[in-house]
């Protein structure tokens, strides 16, 4: 049995037996009473326990004798992974969006079929990857290029008018602000005392972009040294008072709009994080898996420290595997308030 998959074998029966998809590829189910071995999601019945030997790869458990089940054909998982990191590379190459039957013919495999290996495995479709990637490369992008009409072709866009119709809204700021310190951009912020200790709200024109505690106006000039910072403002009030009562009253959030950005695997995490009903929690791992990515579950836990907006993206809600709390940016205390508050044992 390989150490290097942060899962238990526990954690993996109680996987097999909610035959989630999401670990297909992460670990092979090998039934020793009939000599077989399975992927996570296999839809044949369930085996006893004792009859139960976890295997990280196909290899591994045929060299313990077992072979491919013939219903769920755990075999075949290297191969889909080696045709989504081949469309990726493609993707990665071309300077336009290749087509799904482009992708689908470098592969193999049919179109419907190759959507739903990608999407499986990362979380996103092929399209939505292709924009993704090339959404972060023009944050890269913007930050390099003296003109943001040069950096908007270099990340792969046909027209500017192409990179405002499909960024703007993420982005929130210009294209030109994110280029220089958000030179051109207006961030209205407070500082106001709640029950869990001094909080910092601030917010673009399209969202939160910053809820930290114990912070105040200095952290936005650091981030966005030319930005216009200006504190209080009637619109901003309101939202002010809708951030409050979530913090003060923790549970569903999606009613407030913000404003983040980060790579395309991190607002993955993030997404998933926002998922997390009120009261429940998820592990680093959970996350990892959520966001298209299993294996990545440092990286979740990085993406966790880079939420810029505590408790809108709810980041408490994680939990280490063993049920410790874990690390917190703004410390134990606070995150342990906010999930008593929010019912979670």
């Amino acid at each position: 049995m390989t150490h290097r998959h942060p899962l238990t074998d526990e954690q993996r029966w109680t996987i097999a037996l909610a035959k989630d998809r999401r670990y297909d590829g992460q670990f092979v189910t090998g039934v020793h009473s009939t000599g077989i071995y399975c992927r996570p999601s296999c839809p044949a019945r369930p085996p006893k326990r004792e009859n139960v030997q976890f295997y990280a790869s196909p290899a591994e458990a045929e060299a313990a004798g077992l072979r491919a089940c013939k219903r769920c054909l755990p075999n075949a998982v290297a191969r889909d992974e080696a045709a989504v990191l081949a469309a990726i590379d493609e993707i990665k190459a071309s300077e336009g969006m290749p087509k799904l039957d482009e992708l689908a013919a470098l592969t193999g495999y049919s179109p419907t079929h190759f959507q739903r290996v990608f999407t499986r495995a990362t979380g996103l479709s092929p399209a939505a990857y292709a924009r993704a990637l090339r959404e972060e490369r023009a944050r890269s992008a913007l930050t390099r290029e003296g003109k943001v009409t040069d950096a908007i072709y270099e990340a792969g866009y046909e027209s500017p008018s192409r990179f405002y119709d499909n960024t703007n809204a993420k982005l929130g700021m210009s294209p030109s602000a994110w280029a220089n310190g958000g030179r051109g951009a207006t961030i209205h912020w407070a500082v106001v005392p709640t029950t869990l200790g001094r909080m910092l709200v601030a917010a673009t024109d399209k969202g939160v972009c910053r809820l930290s505690f114990d912070e105040g106006p200095e952290a936005l000039a650091a981030r966005f040294p030319n930005a216009a910072l200006v504190e209080g403002g009637a619109e901003f009030e309101a939202l002010l008072g809708q951030v409050i009562a979530a913090v003060e009253t923790p549970g569903e959030f999606d009613h407030i709009p913000l404003d983040v950005k980060g790579t395309a695997f991190q607002e993955a995490c993030w997404k998933a994080l926002r998922e997390i009903p009120p009261g429940e929690t998820r592990t680093y791992a959970e996350i990892a898996a959520a966001a298209g990515n299993p294996k990545a579950v440092r990286a979740a836990g990085s993406a966790n420290a880079r939420n810029n907006v505590a408790v809108l993206i709810p980041c408490h809600r994680v939990i280490r595997t063993g049920g410790d709390l874990g690390g917190y940016a703004y410390g134990l205390a606070i995150k342990r308030e906010l999930l008593k508050r929010e019912g979670a044992n």
